[in-house]
């Protein structure tokens, strides 16, 4: 099964543990939707405020606590957009109402966020894995054909 279909169905399964949730998106952290449960949103247009705002969450993390992203979380009048780090590759945008438990929705953000995470841990290793073929059909990292070999220098032992 693709990944991206792995990923949908984690997102019908977080919506049905969490009745309050209004849509729910899983993105590259460049902005590319991987899998969307958005009955009432543009899923192209909330991934890329997603990769925004997920810029500026590290920036800010970054400047005052340190340490790597991990959730950021948006309250209106109408309700909330919560977003989670999803391992090194995605992030996790859940909308939800008004009346949502928001520790819940903490709870249940995160849990997800580390699934989707190993998901996509999964489909990098495929990628890279030897024999992977990348979307050119030669496996993952392998020049071009007829490209000249690259020689890299060993490194030095010590370090300055």
């Amino acid at each position: 099964m693709a990944v991206e279909t792995e990923v949908l169905n984690e997102l019908r399964r977080l919506r049905a543990r969490v009745p309050q949730l209004t849509g729910t998106l899983a993105a590259s952290t460049d902005g590319l939707v991987l899998a969307q449960d958005l009955p009432d949103a543009q899923p192209e247009g909330l991934a890329a405020l997603t990769a925004a705002a997920l810029g500026v969450g590290r920036r800010m993390v970054d400047l005052s606590v340190g340490g790597e992203f991990c959730e950021l979380l948006v309250r209106g009048a109408g309700g909330c957009v919560a977003t989670y780090a999803a391992g090194p590759s995605a992030v996790l945008t859940l909308l939800a109402g008004d009346r949502v438990n928001v520790g819940r929705l903490h709870l249940e953000g995160r849990r997800s966020g580390a699934r989707i995470g190993a998901l996509m841990a999964t489909r990098t290793t495929a990628e890279r894995s030897p024999g992977g073929g990348g979307p050119t059909g030669r496996p993952a990292g392998a020049p071009p054909p007829g490209a000249l070999p690259v020689r890299v220098p060993p490194q030095s032992r010590h370090r300055a």
